[in-house]
């Protein structure tokens, strides 16, 4: 495995795998590695001959700079946890990669009009910059992407879309704790008490795929009723929407793929989830 800091020094690895010819690879990750994570880069290895990880707190996607000073960063525990399974790792400064000042501005039309776009401005214009500038300098065959972050991956493709950038965006299964509780960097803010009552988040979800309706408005009802009820949480928002466009929809029947997608807060940690109806 090597390390590497620097965009020149990335580039430079880039260049001696690229012609050493096979496939590649890349898990771009904001650090505070899981076994979600390691999943990724499992299924990278497994499909390329070689694999990249980046792992980058990116701040131009934070629009809660509190929420940018407490996200967890474990560099040293990180590289430990996935030495086996990456080829390069790019862990640079924030300097370093906005040597370039974050000027760029994409338009992802009405993927970004609802549910983390409303609540957090300027977020997927943050993960546009970060995610085209890291492929840019990757130029990776495949990219690695968890389905917990399902909206993102939508704008993540459009990105690609529009610049015409010639990765293939894998999108690969959500990872969870025996619990139920979608592994994520953010749980390693959470109490025990917190953690063990986020729990209810997915068997909320589930119970509500159990639900003799079809009618959306019902089943957001019977989520934001049952989230109520446990202490720690507090609902944002419950969106239930179709796969393909990300609009909302008012019956399960108006789409063929249809998503629930969530955002929590518990205690002080903000988390998000989603779950399959069709």
């Amino acid at each position: 495995m090597q390390l590497v800091t620097t965009i020149e020094e990335l580039k430079n690895a880039m260049a001696q795998i690229h012609a050493a010819g096979g496939s590649v690879g890349f898990v771009p990750t904001m650090g505070a590695l899981h076994e979600g994570h390691l999943s990724l880069l499992k299924r990278s290895r497994n499909e390329n001959k070689f694999s990249v990880c980046s792992i980058f707190v990116n701040p131009t996607q934070f629009n809660n700079q509190e929420d940018l000073v407490k996200y967890p960063r474990t560099l040293e525990a990180d590289l430990q946890l996935i030495e086996n399974y990456v080829d390069v790792v790019f862990a640079p400064s924030a300097e370093e990669v906005y040597r370039e000042p974050a000027t760029e501005q994409y338009d992802f039309g009405d993927l970004e009009k609802v549910m983390e776009g409303p609540s957090r401005p300027g977020h997927f214009n943050g993960v546009g910059i970060i995610v085209r500038r890291l492929l840019d300098w990757v130029q990776p065959d495949r990219a690695y992407f968890g389905e917990k972050d399902f909206q993102q991956i939508a704008i993540v493709k459009s990105l690609v879309h529009q610049c015409h950038i010639q990765s293939e965006i894998v999108p690969c299964p959500i990872v969870r704790e025996p619990s139920g509780l979608a592994l994520s960097s953010r749980n390693k803010r959470l109490s025990e008490d917190e953690r063990a009552k986020a729990a209810n988040i997915y068997r909320i979800l589930r119970e509500s795929t159990e639900l003799n309706t079809t009618r959306v408005e019902d089943i957001q009802a019977f989520v934001a009723k049952e989230i109520a009820k446990v202490d720690i949480l507090k609902l944002e928002y419950y969106a239930i929407v179709d796969g393909e466009t990300l609009q909302p929809i008012r019956d399960l029947r108006d789409a063929d793929s249809v998503v629930g997608c969530i955002a929590v807060y518990a205690g002080e940690v903000r988390l998000i989830d989603n779950i399959r109806y069709k």
